[in-house]
């Protein structure tokens, strides 16, 4: 009779065991499906596009940086950036005159205030004029640097270059060309 009686024991406890596990298995499976669905139902309503974009900051010396884009989207690999379009940038200098940028894309960097500005790049300062297809914006470097296909222009002159820099602190500008044996073109607009 005990041998019938731990046989009897074994095989209860060996269901339970059973009913425990397929339990188990069941709910694992649907805690799946549930977790799906919201990782799911995340990616539909979550965006990383933010409309109507608008930055401000100031550096040590008191010039002021202010950034608008119709558009930004964040970078899904670095939160700290933003690619933005129509992008239009003001840089308010502590001596009063202002620095206009305009282009079609820009990428933003939240931590350090670094721009870069693409294509169609148009920069107004005073009577001065500035077109290119890249401009790469520092305020800790305190400058701009202009490059692809720029072209100057002033009350008297056009001038055509690779690269123009400019020192927002002393407002020096430095204008070459990327190989020694080119030549900045210069023209007389009067």
């Amino acid at each position: 009779m005990k041998k019938s009686f731990v046989i009897k024991i074994l095989i209860i406890f060996s269901i339970i065991i059973l009913i425990f596990l397929i339990y188990l298995r069941f709910n694992k499976q649907e805690e799946i499906t549930l977790n799906e669905k919201i990782d799911d139902e995340t990616l539909d309503t979550n965006s990383n596009i933010i409309k109507d974009v608008n930055y401000t900051s100031k550096d040590a010396g008191g010039n002021e940086y202010i950034l608008f884009a119709s558009e930004g989207q964040i970078d899904v690999s670095n939160s700290k950036i933003i690619f933005l379009n129509d992008v239009q940038a003001i840089i308010k200098l502590n001596d009063g005159n202002k620095v206009d940028v305009k282009s079609e894309f820009g990428k933003y960097n939240i931590d350090n205030f670094n721009t870069i500005f693409s294509k169609n790049v148009i920069i107004t300062y005073m009577n001065n004029k500035i077109t290119g297809d890249y401009v790469d914006f520092s305020l800790d470097r305190s400058s701009l640097i202009i490059s692809k296909n720029v072209i100057f222009t002033d009350l008297e002159n056009m001038l055509k270059a690779d690269v123009v820099e400019i020192n927002i602190k002393t407002k020096d500008a430095k204008i070459y060309m990327h190989e020694k044996e080119k030549k900045v073109n210069i023209k007389s607009i009067n």
